[in-house]
């Protein structure tokens, strides 16, 4: 039987990083293949404004509330307050995909930008701050810088839009989306039934545990719509 998980993903949806210890657990169990949507992309780029400050907390105070997951001064009284930054997904997106070009290694840098912008305030759509992450990581900084570049521009947007491609086959409603494959079939999977479960999530993935009941999902997903403010 073969099977591998697909995750439809952006680096800024916060919803995306509530689920990331279930991402941890399941790479011990199926091989994750990433698919960057780009939530902030083109028109949807946001600079750090007050505004953008007061909408994404509230959402940040309950993931912190639901799963335990951290989030640091550096970003809520350094990052969220510092107007010269910009959020921005293709540059992660690409990074992400840099990384798994040279060794297999874009869930890692993946985590690793999750960590950098939601604990340690660090601007992740700044080229040299994903150079830095690279090589914290083990990535040789000047292969990884070629490789940021050789996936930047069209590369990128069609990684994009093929994401966005599965996530509208899977009848996704935003990031994060997963889905289980089996033997080439798709099962989408309601990922809410097991937020801030991680171990419950492994033994499932295993074939350990029936199918989970539907959850409550509560719009815990990030749309362009609804987990970005309007631009200002």
């Amino acid at each position: 039987m073969v099977r591998q998980l697909h995750y439809v993903h952006d680096p800024l949806c916060g919803w995306c990083y509530a689920i990331a210890p279930l991402i941890q657990a399941a790479r011990g169990v199926v091989p994750v293949r990433l698919h960057g949507g780009g939530l902030m992309t083109g028109a949807r780029r946001q600079p750090v404004t007050p505004q953008l400050r007061d909408y994404v907390m509230p959402h940040d105070r309950r993931i912190a509330a639901l799963t335990g997951q951290p989030f640091g001064d550096a970003y809520f009284d350094g990052l969220l307050r510092d107007a010269s930054a910009v959020y921005d997904s293709e540059p992660p997106i690409a990074a992400v995909l840099a990384a798994e070009q040279l060794g297999g290694r874009g869930a890692d840098l993946f985590a690793r930008l999750q960590t950098a912008h939601y604990v340690e305030g660090r601007r992740i759509a700044d080229a040299d701050v994903l150079v830095d992450l690279a090589a914290e990581i083990g990535l040789g900084r000047e292969p990884f810088a070629q490789a940021l570049a050789d996936a930047g521009g069209a590369a990128v947007q069609a990684h994009m839009q093929a994401s966005r491609a599965l996530l509208q086959r899977l009848g996704g409603q935003g990031f994060p989306t997963l889905a289980l494959e089996v033997d080439g079939e798709l099962r989408p999977i309601d990922v809410n039934a097991f937020l801030g479960q991680p171990q419950r999530f492994a033994d499932w993935l295993r074939g350990e545990l029936p199918a989970p009941a539907a959850a409550d999902a509560n719009a815990l997903a990030c749309t362009p719509e609804s987990c970005a403010p309007p631009a200002s």
